[in-house]
């Protein structure tokens, strides 16, 4: 298998693990994980989705972010809050999802396993983590893991059984 292979095969097995965690708190998107709050799942999927635009359009082909408007809801440093006015619709944001995934596929289809080791364009603080195209990559499925524990403590703090144990 091709390392391009791989990561696409990890890129559309989040589609149905993580987002389907995420997919399922549609009716109950503000749910904290913990008692001392944390990620809720509608801040998560917005995150996920600001977050990948920003390392494919910014990182790997050095374009601006499409959603740098979100930066101040979603991006690093910001604090999920419950207003639901502050936010897209749990709907828009599945739908911008669904757009940025297809996008993300499509680029990774264009590189071959040697232009993984080809520099990104991260800012140079960000090298150790995003220095070259497949270490991009790499970090993008590590972080949609990382998020998607957070929604499945946040399912279990609304009372829904374990979907995978």
């Amino acid at each position: 298998m091709k390392c391009v292979d791989y990561i696409a095969m990890e890129l559309q097995a989040s589609n149905g693990w993580i987002f389907g965690l995420i997919a399922d708190m549609q009716d109950e998107p503000f749910t904290a994980p913990t008692p001392n709050g944390g990620n809720h799942p509608l801040w998560v999927l917005g995150h996920l989705v600001f977050s990948e635009a920003r390392m494919v359009n910014v990182f790997m082909k050095g374009q601006e972010n499409p959603l740098e408007d979100w930066t101040d809801n979603f991006g690093i440093g910001s604090t999920p809050t419950d207003n639901a006015n502050q936010y897209p619709t749990f709907a828009e944001l599945l739908a911008k999802f669904e757009e940025v995934r297809a996008e993300t596929l499509a680029f990774l289809a264009t590189l071959s396993d040697a232009d993984l080791d080809k520099p990104s364009h991260a800012p140079e603080e960000y090298k150790d983590f995003f220095g070259t195209i497949g270490q991009c990559f790499a970090t993008l499925n590590l972080h949609i893991g990382f998020h998607g524990g957070q929604v499945a403590d946040a399912r279990r703090a609304a009372g829904r059984e374990a979907l995978m144990v």
